[in-house]
């Protein structure tokens, strides 16, 4: 398990916590157009978990039961994400909090909380969990150096995580909308590679 990290230190250069937004010259299907919430970075590697991509096969009550967890009348109506292609079977909710940071997270930044316990899946399968969540399935991971030379080459930009960019947008805008939060039109950007 990754150890928690409570906040962001800029001094390091790492970019825990932020997002990270393909721009066009990332062309492989899992990652074409994604938006990766930040949770691990440092000399060791990186990980991320995609929030804007859904698993179209699997339902929210299907992962319930694979996981014997009994849900509730007032279990909410749950997409599943795709969070990334290493541990497809590992499960991640990113939510929003307030108060005291929650115990058992991964990350906690700007009052949002990635974690990997049950007891929030049980939670929000009762109806009772956190109202502002994402529930994912795997992860993005990087090697020592690996995000940084994909940074240099101009495939992921980096953003401020905000609470609205996290759950307040569609997953059809999100994409976009993460890069317009710095003024840069994603879509007028080209895959081309040329020299001046």
């Amino acid at each position: 398990m990754i150890p928690a990290t409570p906040d962001i230190s800029s001094s390091t250069g790492y970019l825990n916590g932020q997002l990270l937004v393909a721009t066009p010259l990332v062309s492989s299907p899992g990652f074409s157009k994604s938006v990766i919430f930040l949770c691990a970075h440092d000399a060791g590697g990186a990980m991320g978990i995609i929030i804007n991509h859904i698993i179209e096969n699997i339902s929210y009550k299907e992962l319930f039961e694979q996981l014997a967890i009994e849900g509730s009348q007032n279990a909410p109506r749950l997409a599943v994400h795709y969070g990334g292609p290493v541990e497809i079977n590992r499960g991640f909710v990113i939510y929003h909090y307030e108060g005291e940071a929650p115990p058992d997270t991964l990350l906690t930044v700007n009052n949002i909380a990635i974690s990997s316990s049950i007891h929030v899946l049980r939670d929000i399968a009762a109806g009772k969990g956190p109202t502002e969540r994402i529930l994912a399935l795997g992860y993005a991971g990087w090697a020592p150096g690996q995000l940084e030379t994909e940074i240099e080459s101009n495939s992921w930009l980096s953003v401020p995580a905000s609470r609205e960019l996290i759950f307040d947008t569609d997953n059809g805008t999100k994409w976009s909308r993460a890069a317009q939060s710095q003024g840069i039109d994603i879509r007028k950007l080209t895959s081309d590679v040329g020299h001046a």
